[in-house]
């Protein structure tokens, strides 16, 4: 049986690497210089909808249950400890039905999170467009804008119309400050495709976190009865 659990504990070792990755990619999401940028603006009270970093923190906190896991499964399995394996799987069946919960809410929330984020930049570009709002507040908003067009390489929306070349100028990067129409590159379509590409590797990591853990629990029983029968006799 000792070539078995060695086997065994080998493979739970894969999962405690898989937890490891699975933390460093959201570890990486949540410092993303993109999603930083925009996510931790202010506009006056008001801070930039940050509901994307709710499913960064469960994936943060999965991965690091994992590699906790992982461990508990390689010392119970080297042990042939049953209590162990079964508080392995406990702990399995856990993580599987959080994350679970978890995909279920970011596909009912994924559109809303871009939604959000595309009704702040409106707001601030209303308010830097405005010419009766206070200096502070108009000058806070051109900064939000600015720094939206900056790291997103957009400017303005193509729902609306052309706001001058002067505030082009001003406003939006140099390479797109003279482009207008067509041409234009569409912040809404930009923050769109920011939060899809980031939610889509947030959904690849959640698939492949759940098939492990599928797998997990069924060699993690195997090991388990395995050891119940040997003692048996």
């Amino acid at each position: 049986c000792f070539c078995s659990t060695k086997i065994f504990s080998h493979v739970f070792g894969i999962f405690w690497l898989a937890g490891g990755i699975i933390l460093g990619v959201a570890l990486w999401l949540r410092h993303d210089s993109q999603t930083t940028n925009i996510l931790y603006l202010h506009l006056g009270d008001k801070q930039a909808p940050n509901t994307f970093y709710v499913g960064i923190y469960i994936l943060i906190a999965v991965g690091a249950v994992m590699m906790f896991v992982g461990f508990l499964g390689c010392y119970g399995a080297i042990q042939e400890s049953q209590c162990l394996l079964g508080t392995f799987f406990t702990c399995l069946v856990i993580l599987f039905a959080c994350e679970v919960a978890a995909g279920i809410w970011g596909f009912v929330n994924k559109d809303q999170i871009a939604k959000d984020v595309k009704q702040f930049y409106d707001q601030a570009l209303q308010q830097a467009l405005q010419q009766e709002v206070g200096v502070s507040d108009a000058t806070n908003a051109k900064t939000v804008v600015k720094t939206f067009h900056e790291t997103l390489d957009c400017c303005g929306t193509n729902a609306m119309t052309s706001f001058g070349i002067s505030l082009m100028t001003e406003l939006c990067p140099k390479e797109q400050s003279l482009l207008t129409g067509p041409f234009q590159q569409d912040c809404h379509k930009k923050i769109d495709e920011l939060f899809s590409e980031k939610l889509y590797l947030i959904g690849i990591a959640a698939i492949v976190v759940a098939v492990i853990m599928i797998f997990e629990m069924i060699l993690s029983m195997i090991l388990c009865c395995g050891i119940r029968n040997s003692s048996v006799y």
